[in-house]
């Protein structure tokens, strides 16, 4: 149906076709540090005992850095669907910093591109070049500036904070990322080394690894909830795994909203840290999308649904492509031809094949043969149920002209 997205593709991966020498397509910086780090970890969870208090911060640092990508990076700048105080941006800079996912400036000119682009070639991570390549694939290929789609980021680069961050963005991602959690766990409770590999590396690890299958999954596995042009979803799961990025669709059609859901108790812990933020005077115009406008959304698309259901069944030929009569043809038919039509609303119903079936009894039916039986069906005798009616629309041959 018209407006409705072909399924994505499957493919194992996506290089850029352009000229250049394959050695030139792989951004060398990315794979050697997405491929280490997960090395890493693995030799310090077998190595190193997790202790207590490195848990409890770790999972403390998880939530810091996620709230700078998910409020910070994301809905913060992304989208601009809040104002912020000079304190929480600074709190946003240093937490997306430690999360080690690209200064500010790249992320938000993927994202934007991704949002204005969704499911085309300039899609950065568009879900139509294969689950792979959504995932973290299109991080490891080094795109030629031609490959880059305009997005407007002339906001972000008149903010002397963020370029400062674009500028300094490595040793702010070490400081911030590696050296900050270690130096916490090891001045605090003497676990450099469990500081390092648990809150430093595997905390850094499923940070980026749930970011990176939430970018995938929302767009792959979930419901259409507000609209249906796109691959976007919503899904609990990856909601729950990502401290609320998981409302994709609500999202995709409603970006410029400081929520992702419709709902204030439905799950999105970024939602919730926003709001309190703003109820302590350090975050303010949060824009929040019209209740009619989601409303009309919704409803719009649960319309296009049906409609895609209801086309695969058969209601019968359309009343305005049948022929019509008049009631003295119609009369003809059933006394000269030995039609056995009769009359319901205005349309005219050749009931020869359901007398037989007909549950109220054939000699009921049958005297109806030849008369208009609009009074009878529509509850003179018998309020006739939804799958009558539908069981009718198929038996339709044609309309009286009044």
């Amino acid at each position: 149906m018209s407006g409705i997205i072909e399924k994505p593709m499957y493919k194992p991966f996506a290089f850029p076709k352009d000229g250049r020498p394959f050695i030139k397509k792989i951004h060398w910086v990315h794979v050697i540090f997405l491929f280490s780090m997960p090395l890493i970890g693995i030799f310090g969870i077998f190595t190193t005992p997790l202790q207590k208090n490195t848990l409890y911060f770790s999972l403390l640092f998880y939530l810091f850095s996620s709230l700078g990508i998910t409020a910070g990076y994301h809905r913060l700048w992304t989208h601009g669907t809040f104002k912020v105080t000079r304190p929480l941006e600074i709190f946003f800079v240093v937490a997306g910093s430690s999360a080690a996912q690209q200064s500010i400036l790249h992320w938000v000119r993927d994202h934007r591109a991704h949002h204005r682009y969704t499911d085309t070639p300039f899609d950065p991570h568009s879900i139509r070049e294969g689950f792979f390549h959504t995932y973290m694939g299109w991080l490891l290929i080094n795109r030629d500036k031609s490959q880059l789609a305009y997005v407007d980021m002339s906001d972000l680069k008149a903010s002397w904070l963020v370029r400062f961050q674009h500028k300094y963005y490595y040793p702010m991602a070490f400081i911030c990322g590696f050296l900050l959690p270690t130096a916490i766990c090891g001045l605090g409770w003497g676990d450099w080394v469990g500081g390092f590999f648990y809150a430093a590396v595997c905390r850094y690890l499923v940070v980026s690894q749930l970011t990176f299958l939430g970018n995938a999954f929302v767009h792959l596995v979930g419901s259409s909830a507000y609209g249906d042009t796109q691959t976007s979803k919503d899904s609990l799961l990856v909601s729950l795994l990502t401290i609320g990025e998981g409302y994709h669709n609500f999202h995709h059609e409603f970006p410029n909203d400081y929520r992702t859901t419709a709902h204030f108790y439905q799950y999105d812990v970024s939602k919730w840290f926003i709001w309190f933020m703003a109820f302590l005077g350090l975050a303010y115009d949060l824009k929040v999308t019209p209740k009619e406008e989601v409303e009309k959304c919704y409803i719009q698309t649960r319309i296009n649904e049906l409609n895609r259901r209801r086309a695969k069944f058969d209601f019968g030929p359309a009343p305005e492509k049948l022929p019509q009569y008049t009631p003295q043809e119609f009369i003809a038919q059933v006394n000269e031809y030995k039609k056995q039509w009769m009359v319901i609303d205005g349309a005219i119903y050749d009931v020869s094949s359901f007398i037989d079936e007909h549950p109220g009894g054939k000699s009921f039916i049958t005297s109806g043969i030849g008369k208009d039986m609009t009074n009878a069906f529509n509850g003179g005798v018998y309020q006739h149920h939804s799958v009558a009616r539908n069981r009718l629309c198929q038996l339709r041959v044609g309309t009286i002209i009044d």
